[in-house]
């Protein structure tokens, strides 16, 4: 079994991610920080890969997306305004556990710099492979994707895909990547 952990600030589109992934509702989506106040766990078989794309996994496991509440506010530098510690630390337990992590940055917003730690613990101490998307681009002007891009690249020595889940722009690169490193778990 793969486990797959969606991770971000406050309202940057966890749950929207998992719900597409899945293909149904299974998190509960709103306008409002704070709307996932745990982890939620979902089972859904294997990687549903487009008709056009090869799967190069030939049949993978299992896969288990784990969609966390947001970790930090994304117009400051402190803990969600939902989580108290003690579920701060069960959430980070939980993605540090996972075989593969999804970080999404919030286009409107930026890269968060508590966001930012965490991804560099996580990829150095856990050596956990990470996939950085760039939700919400369908919001801002190209050039502020583009930017954003350089920022990540940068300060997290990573090519970010930008993502929409209004339009679906990046949604397949983003399977493809989860596809490429599930063969490596």
């Amino acid at each position: 079994m793969i486990k797959v952990a969606i991770i971000g600030a406050e309202n940057v589109g966890k749950s929207t991610l998992m719900n597409a992934l899945i293909g149904g509702k299974v998190s509960e989506v709103e306008n409002l920080p704070g709307t996932t106040k745990g982890v939620i766990r979902r089972r859904f078989g294997k990687l549903k890969i487009p008709k056009g794309m090869k799967n190069p996994l030939g049949g993978a496991d299992e896969f288990v997306l784990i969609d966390t509440a947001g970790l930090f506010d994304p117009k400051r530098e402190l803990r969600g305004k939902v989580l108290s510690e003690e579920r701060f630390k069960e959430i980070v337990k939980e993605i540090t556990s996972a075989d593969i992590i999804i970080h999404m940055v919030d286009a409107t917003v930026g890269l968060h710099r508590g966001m930012e730690r965490l991804h560099h613990i996580l990829k150095m101490r856990y050596e956990k492979p990470i996939i950085v998307v760039i939700n919400k681009v369908d919001l801002v002007p190209k050039e502020r994707v583009e930017e954003l891009r350089k920022i990540i690249k940068k300060r997290l020595e990573q090519e970010a895909i930008p993502l929409s889940l209004v339009t679906y722009e990046g949604f397949n690169e983003l399977l493809e990547r989860i596809a490429h490193h599930a063969q490596y778990v």
